[in-house]
Formats: structure tokens, C-alpha cells, sequence
């Protein structure tokens, strides 16, 4: 079974690692920031804005791939902050599909300057 990168410019872009591929009517988005595509700089410094801007990073990748924020599986949400979790969370729930999907949450292991989280994501496209 092979696979298929997804490319928008909807999202950050990064040489290292595809935004997200498709394999097996599977999407799966790569951990993405809350970088704002337009500027190529951080939404903000506060856990809403940059957990605002990584959900909609991620959900424009899935869209790219023929899906929508209905067929997100999954959402991986890694903090560099735990006690985070409570910003994080509102700006999450403002995103929710009306069918939610599994999630977790952890620790995001690297420092990264500026970064507050980072979120994958896994669309089930058919």
C-alpha cells in the first residue's frame, strides 16, 4: 500500500516532513503549530491563539485531502505547559466537530522557542 503527501499552502510548511499523507482512506496530519501560513509567524503568545491557529492548520490539511473537520478519528494535542491544559481546552472546544472525536493530551518532550502546542490529527476520508 502506498501513500499520498498532502501539500496546501493553507498550512505551514516545513522541508522535513510532509503537512500530512493518505494512506488506506486514512488521513494523518503531521504535529503542526499554530503558525500562521500568511505570515509565517506565531498566532500569538497565549495558548488560545496558538491552539486556534494549529486547529485550523490541521483541519485545512485534512481538507486538502478531500476531508472535512466531520471525519476527524482522532486529535493529539502535546503541550509544553500541562497547566495549559484549561486555555487550551476553551480554544479546543470552540473548534469541535458536532460528532467529537477520541483525543489526547500530553507533554510536548521538545523546546521549541515560542511554542505552546502542537496537534496531529487523523481523518478517516473513505
Amino acid at each position: 500500500m502506498g501513500f499520498t503527501r498532502i501539500q496546501t499552502g493553507a498550512a505551514p510548511v516545513n522541508p522535513l516532513f510532509a503537512q500530512g499523507v493518505t494512506a488506506g482512506g486514512f488521513v494523518y496530519v503531521s504535529g503542526t503549530v499554530g503558525i500562521d501560513p500568511a505570515t509565517g509567524a506565531l498566532a500569538g503568545d497565549t495558548i488560545g491563539e496558538q491552539t486556534t491557529q494549529a486547529l485550523a492548520n490541521c483541519t485545512a490539511i485534512v481538507e486538502a485531502a478531500g476531508g472535512s473537520k466531520e471525519d476527524i478519528v482522532e486529535v493529539g494535542i502535546l503541550l509544553h505547559d500541562p497547566d495549559d491544559f484549561a486555555g487550551m481546552n476553551a480554544a479546543y472546544s470552540d473548534w469541535l466537530p458536532d460528532t467529537p472525536p477520541a483525543r489526547y493530551a500530553a507533554k510536548l518532550g521538545a523546546v521549541i522557542p515560542g511554542v505552546l502546542v502542537s496537534i496531529r490529527m487523523t481523518a478517516y476520508v473513505g
